[in-house]
């Protein structure tokens, strides 16, 4: 990785790196040059633009929709002090995925897109990063796209992804019978997974991954931040600062969650941003399908 890596710019004080010793300058982005492969910017979600981790805010209207008992209320609850104290390492994001995976066998699909869409304004607006819209503003200006990854499950991101206006967005996908849950992982969105997210949409789409952006807050997004020219440690948690001041990537502080300014306020805008990020489901079916074909 070169030594001088140019992030997003701006003068906002509050998109200041933490140590200018160790983060190289911020000059402001480079606009798409269409004679050149196009450039995305991937988006970690919880705790990179979202202030809280998006699967567990739903524990509550999920206990109150007769989805979880009482006691998975309190483990969110803890799970949740645990990921914004100290931030959720390899094995706790594992314990997670068994724990959640088993939790949602048998859920009735409908009933958890109603859920999240009818508690989405008052549980997730107001947690948003306002730093983090203005950064997402700063790469569709540039005309890049813009593509949130996220191991929390699609029902929860795809809607989320929708209302930042991203161009794509994709979740952990879990398999459904009869419109309901089975407890099968198909895709994990969530550390190797993530670059081979990314690593499908650079062949899928063109993408020049020396010119594109990553931005998470955690050291298990190592694969996703290794696979761009132009990772940016957000929010991050402790090992992940040290490994960014070693490697000298800038370093992003957010602190301001606000309520969403959805910039989709047409029915035009919503259609088309419903219609991309709807590609992760078919998206992540197809790597499920082609491990399946391969190891055959």
């Amino acid at each position: 990785m070169a030594e001088e890596l140019n992030g997003p710019g701006s003068d906002d004080d509050s998109l200041a790196t933490t140590d200018e010793a160790v983060s190289p300058s911020r000059e402001p982005l480079e606009e798409q040059d269409r004679e050149r492969p196009p450039v995305a910017a991937f988006f970690d979600l919880d705790k990179t633009v979202l202030a809280k981790s998006s699967s567990l805010v739903f524990a509550k209207p999920f206990y109150q929709g007769g989805l979880i008992g009482r006691g998975d209320v309190v483990k969110s609850a803890y799970a949740q002090f645990v990921f914004l104290s100290s931030g959720a390492d390899h094995d706790q994001m594992e314990q997670m995925r068994a724990y959640l995976s088993a939790l949602s066998t048998g859920w009735d699909v409908e009933k958890v897109k109603r859920i999240v869409a009818e508690t989405m304004d008052s549980l997730v607006d107001p947690i948003v990063y306002d730093e983090a819209l203005q950064l997402i503003a700063e790469h569709k200006e540039a005309g890049h796209d813009v593509i949130v990854i996220s191991s929390s499950g699609n029902e929860v991101v795809e809607p989320i992804g929708v209302r930042l206006g991203v161009d794509l967005a994709i979740g952990t996908q879990m398999a459904v019978e009869d419109g309901h849950y089975t407890g099968e992982v198909l895709f994990y969105a969530y550390g190797p997974g993530k670059a081979e997210a990314i690593s499908s949409l650079a062949e899928e789409r063109g993408y020049d991954l020396q010119r594109c952006f990553a931005y998470s807050d955690s050291a298990t997004d190592l694969p996703m931040m290794d696979a761009v020219g132009h990772p940016v440690a957000t929010n991050p948690d402790e090992e992940l600062r040290e490994i960014a001041q070693q490697r000298r990537w800038p370093i992003l502080e957010f602190a301001k969650p606000v309520a969403m300014r959805s910039p989709l306020e047409t029915r035009e805008g919503r259609a088309k941003a419903a219609a991309a990020v709807g590609g992760a489901v078919a998206l992540g079916l197809a790597w499920y399908a082609g491990r399946r074909s391969a190891g055959r």
